[in-house]
């Protein structure tokens, strides 16, 4: 008589919940953010909420990933970054010049995050935030936010890290719904991601150049996508305007907002919700019920 045996390794072991029923993936949220504390030192309102984001949504199971500019007056040492070879090295082309992407990482300890950061020498290095020391703004702001939000998605992609959603906070990031929705638009990387933007009382005062729509144009982003924003200087309000165009819904973070840019985003009948109390329950309920939008009924 012959025996036979079957081993079944251990790790080929299905896990189920009490319901009998495969436990869900978790949700990913990207966060890409103008400022944050500790990385910048002021306590501003906006900077710690875009600290406390990250972390309550990552401590409730969540996947986040949250990315910055590397803005000059960043402290590397004392921060502890350090650049993350594997995902540097692309060379973006902005205004017939290339510029080598720089991804540096640091971690806030305490809140068991890490922050990815976008640096460039030509447009980050030795540079304060948006305004020199003197608050003069920078001339090429405009093409510094063509930067940012070109690296941060070619870099997630790298990642190959595919989140189901992305919060963008500050103006730096407000192409990212345009090339979200336009020169990603067929990639099946991004098919299903939803793209949410958060406006806040920053703002900028002195408008892009004409140019701008020439620069920030890529495969898949066509003038006529950006014809609301075309042949004249680009202040603060187009710029958000054509951001919130292309997001899925919107965020009103903070008080202050410009009122023509707040009133424009109560006009646009998307999802909006509005955060007087700075709760990110608040924040965990409105992108869950964006999420379950899109998801099929069950059985």
């Amino acid at each position: 008589m012959k025996y036979h045996f079957f081993f079944v390794p251990l790790q080929w072991e299905f896990v189920f919940t009490p319901k009998d029923k495969p436990m869900k993936e978790s949700k990913r949220i990207l966060f890409i953010s103008q400022e944050i504390y500790p990385y910048l030192e002021e306590e501003t309102r906006v900077r710690m909420l875009n600290r406390r984001l990250p972390e309550y949504f990552q401590s409730h199971g969540y996947e986040t990933r949250t990315f910055m500019p590397k803005f000059g007056e960043i402290n590397e040492r004392r921060n502890q970054l350090h650049e993350v070879i594997r995902l540097s090295g692309i060379n973006l082309i902005i205004n017939d010049t290339d510029h080598p992407l720089l991804i540096k990482v640091a971690s806030i300890q305490s809140a068991r995050l890490q922050i990815y950061f976008i640096d460039n020498d030509d447009y980050f290095h030795r540079r304060k935030g948006l305004a020199d020391e003197h608050g003069e703004e920078y001339k090429d702001n405009d093409e510094r936010c063509i930067f940012f939000g070109r690296s941060v998605l070619e870099t997630v992609r790298k990642l190959r890290w595919t989140p189901d959603m992305i919060v963008c906070s500050g103006w730096i990031g407000a192409l990212i719904p345009l090339y979200m929705k336009k020169a990603y638009a067929d990639t099946p990387f991004f098919a299903n991601t939803k793209v949410v933007l958060s406006l806040d009382n920053q703002t900028y005062k002195t408008p892009f150049s004409t140019k701008f729509t020439e620069k920030l144009l890529i495969d898949g982003v066509k003038h006529t996508d950006v014809r609301s924003i075309a042949d004249f200087p680009v202040g603060y309000e187009e710029l958000m305007r054509l951001a919130i165009d292309n997001s899925d819904a919107i965020i009103m973070a903070t008080d202050g907002i410009n009122q023509r840019v707040q009133n424009y985003a109560e006009t646009s009948r998307k999802p909006i919700m509005t955060n007087e109390d700075d709760d990110p329950q608040k924040y965990m309920d409105f992108f869950d019920s964006l999420l379950a939008a899109d998801q099929p009924e069950q059985l």
